[in-house]
């Protein structure tokens, strides 16, 4: 066996004997990947998280992920093997900025992206992913909301909402900013023929160029489906491990240079099975500050 077959075998002894359920995202790196009980976006792992039976939830992902789980779970131990893994977007916005935003214009409701703290979305009225933030704003019935923190997924639903106004929080995702539409073109230039599929996370003149726009479990499932036999994928690079899986046989591109978070790209196998065997990284949410942001929370996890 290789090292990384025996520590991927050890991680899965670890799990059943802690009675422990490990999910990774999408973008984590493809070891982890393959070692998780369940990989997905972040709608599919809280709904995993919420509907899970184990004792502990081992979060291969992002701070807020592992604040999300123990939101739906607070009965549950849940496991961070990276306390330094966050996510820039989430920082971008705090909860007193997130009063302030509601207070600048009262009476309209806060959607808030999930890629946020606990605390702030304690102010929210309803949470969002990137595969339901459409959904979630149709359904609120209303003509204007407020929208945290992404600024280029809000500009992606108002795209889709033409009739409702979309008041923006000036944050972004850097990762998935910092591509150009230059860079697509370039792409297309150099694979004419494949469709090109990109994260609502991107700027908006970048999301124009593409043939579909979703979130990355949405983007598994599209190349699956899709007579096409060559995309170019524009989001973080972890994602093409799972497409390469979904799709065998079928071609993916990323962009150059390739996008990489290192936050996501923080989390190894070896500490999935650090956290497993010593109980270390556990992510805790006050009573308070879960009881407010539950609410918002379920409403995301209930949309499709």
């Amino acid at each position: 066996m290789t090292d990384l077959t025996a520590l991927s075998e050890e991680v899965r002894a670890l799990a059943r004997q802690r009675d422990a359920i490990v999910l990774a995202h999408n973008y984590q790196r493809q070891e982890v990947q393959d070692v998780a009980d369940f990989v997905g976006d972040s709608l599919g792992l809280s709904r995993e998280a919420a509907a899970t039976s184990a004792a502990v939830i081992v979060f291969a992902g992002v701070h807020f992920m592992a604040e999300t789980a123990k939101i739906l779970s607070p009965d549950k131990h849940v496991l961070l093997p990276e306390p330094r893994a966050g996510c820039p977007m989430a920082d971008m916005i705090t909860a007193e900025q997130a009063r302030s935003f509601k207070g600048e214009h009262p009476g309209l409701p806060l959607v808030t992206y999930v890629n946020s703290s606990a605390e702030v979305k304690a102010e929210s009225d309803v949470c969002c992913t990137s595969a339901n933030a459409v959904e979630v704003v149709r359904s609120l019935g209303v003509t204007r909301v407020l929208f945290a923190p992404d600024r280029n997924l809000g500009a992606w639903v108002a795209s889709q909402l033409p009739d409702v106004e979309i008041i923006t929080w000036d944050g972004f995702c850097p990762t998935h900013e910092r591509v150009t539409a230059e860079q697509v073109r370039s792409a297309v230039q150099a694979h004419p023929g494949a469709m090109v599929v990109a994260h609502p996370e991107c700027r908006p003149e970048v999301v124009a160029l593409a043939d579909a726009v979703l979130s990355t479990s949405g983007m598994i499932r599209y190349v699956a489906s899709s007579a096409a036999e060559e995309f170019i994928v524009i989001t973080e690079s972890g994602l093409l491990h799972g497409l390469a899986k979904a799709a065998p046989g079928k071609k993916f591109f990323g962009l150059t240079p390739p996008m990489v978070c290192p936050n996501m790209k923080l989390t190894t196998l070896e500490k999935v099975r650090d956290c497993l065997r010593d109980g270390t990284g556990e992510v805790t949410v006050p009573a308070s500050t879960r009881a407010r942001a539950l609410a918002a929370v379920e409403r995301m996890v209930a949309l499709g």
